[in-house]
């Protein structure tokens, strides 16, 4: 007998949480990019399924866009952003990198924050990332004037003001190279240490 599963043409019946997790991967861009104005078809078009399947996975679009949200707020995808650079990269361009992963996350944040209503984001959204840090400015450790954890916090502040559209809004606004060559000079010492 052949079942759905083993069907010829057919892609292998997914478990429910696995069904869950793929239209949520589909979702969470979709509420960056839309707000809670994304509707179930686009939803579905993205995941690649039935709207139904939408519905029988979560039940509502409330409830799905309240799961996206716990998505994106999970620590683990700013950190597996972070683990992703390079420690070998030319500091610069690390430091770029830094500030890019860090701005989508706070430009996210904002997005995905006025969507679900809250002024706070659902779950603690601050993880120290300084081990993660630590290892990608290891090789450059003797040209730093300043500790991983300050180049941490240092970093955050300029891309979460860099992330405020009213803030970063000028007739050109600072991007990730732009912030990494102002961001570097300070670190290195070349304009003095810091006292």
């Amino acid at each position: 007998m052949t079942t759905q599963q083993d069907a010829p043409g057919r892609a292998p019946a997914l478990s429910l949480e696995d069904r869950r997790e793929m239209i949520l991967a589909a979702v969470v861009p979709l509420l960056v990019e839309h707000g809670s104005d994304i509707t179930s078809k686009q939803i579905a078009e993205a995941a690649g399924i039935a709207e139904g399947t939408v519905f029988r996975a979560f039940g509502d679009k409330e409830s799905l866009i309240h799961a996206a949200a716990e998505k994106f707020f999970d620590p683990d995808t700013v950190r597996n952003g972070l683990r992703a650079i390079d420690p070998d990269d030319p500091l610069e361009a690390k430091v770029a990198q830094i500030i890019a992963v860090l701005r989508t996350r706070f430009t996210g944040a904002l997005r995905v924050m006025a969507a679900v209503g809250r002024e706070n984001p659902p779950r603690r959204t601050h993880v120290d990332n300084s081990d993660i840090i630590e290892r990608i400015f290891a090789p450059d450790a003797t040209r730093l004037a300043w500790p991983s954890e300050r180049i941490v916090h240092l970093l955050r502040l300029l891309s979460f003001a860099s992330s405020i559209p009213p803030i970063n809004e000028a007739a050109a606004p600072f991007t990730n190279d732009e912030l990494a060559q102002l961001v570097v000079h300070g670190i290195t010492g070349t304009n003095g240490v810091p006292a």
